[in-house]
């Protein structure tokens, strides 16, 4: 199978790139680095052309209002160019609980994603992935400083990047879902106990003060972060994923 991944040199696009590999199809990872702009299609042409499937895990270079035209112009000229190329299933990554946060704009512009890729031509489905184990150190940064770090007591269920591929490699080579699968770590945390077992692992001395007007997850109420019933439960375990990256 031909496949073209959109974003296909980030965090998640390099990995799915390589598993895909791995597995024998014919992979073509598609980004600025290789002459290709979603925002204005440059490129879109020839990097889909005889793809029958293409994955979307780019994001928004940021997260305010702004991110909701990011969206909406590079959705559309990927379905458009899709079209025009055959290609049959459209993939993309998104975020357990998008459309619950209305109050956050980066939510609501991948709410956006979503329905244009649902009203799109092609089949297509939508991983919804919860926060990434690796992107626990951003969080933390945002109200960290020397001497203490903040964050809300908000329920979580995080997951490695390497289990969001292998869920996202399983959907693109298979039927379309035409829906969502939401995917998700083994262990549900508040945020704060997060930080604290994440501190302690790198024996930083740095106390964790729950505050729940702390950060951008101080605005997500109850277990919206929580996959529901049906999601793809990943084996990874935060501890044993910190453990693994300190030994490194």
């Amino acid at each position: 199978m031909k496949i073209t991944v959109i974003g296909g040199t980030g965090l998640i696009g390099s990995q799915l790139v390589t598993r895909l590999r791995d597995a024998g199809h014919e992979v073509v990872p598609a980004s600025l680095s290789s002459g290709v702009d979603l925002l204005t299609g440059a490129g879109l042409d020839k990097a889909l052309e005889g793809a029958e499937t293409v994955v979307n895990v780019t994001n928004s270079p940021t997260f305010d209002r702004d991110s909701l035209a990011f969206f909406r112009t590079t959705v559309g000229n990927l379905l458009t160019a899709g079209e025009q190329a055959g290609v049959r299933h459209q993939v993309a990554l998104s975020i357990v609980g998008v459309d619950q946060v209305p109050q956050l704009d980066y939510y609501r512009a991948k709410t956006l994603q979503e329905e244009l890729l649902r009203e799109g031509p092609a089949a297509y489905s939508v991983v919804r992935a919860t926060q990434f184990f690796e992107f626990m150190d951003a969080t933390m940064s945002w109200t960290s400083d020397d001497r203490e770090v903040r964050l809300p007591a908000t329920r979580t269920q995080p997951i490695a990047t390497a289990d969001v591929v292998a869920a996202l490699a399983d959907v693109t080579t298979g039927t379309p879902l035409n829906g969502i699968l939401d995917v998700a770590g083994p262990d549900v945390l508040p945020l704060d106990e997060l930080g604290r077992i994440t501190l302690a692992a790198r024996q930083d001395p740095r106390p964790v003060v729950t505050d729940p007007r702390a950060g951008l997850f101080a605005a997500v109420d109850g277990d919206v972060l929580i996959a529901g019933p049906g999601a793809r439960i990943a084996p990874t375990h935060y501890r044993d994923w910190l453990a693994a990256a300190s030994a490194r």
